[in-house]
């Protein structure tokens, strides 16, 4: 089997089907990363004004006037 850093902690593990928390090595380790997802730690580049659904409801409005 092959084995590999947990994305958190670094530890290395061998990848086991059977590991509730995979990718990462523990209970712990994956609810660390959650709350780094949910507290915006992390973000996916993009242009902020194409996700920006009110800038297109303005540009909206615009071509109606």
């Amino acid at each position: 089997m092959s084995q590999y850093p947990c994305p958190k902690c670094q530890k290395t593990l061998t990848w086991n089907p059977q590991n509730p928390h995979r990718p990462f090595c523990s209970e712990r380790c994956q609810q660390i990363d959650l709350g780094a997802w949910a507290s915006g730690d992390y973000a996916i580049a993009g242009d902020d004004l194409e996700n920006d659904f009110s800038s297109a409801l303005l540009e909206s409005a615009d071509q109606h006037d």
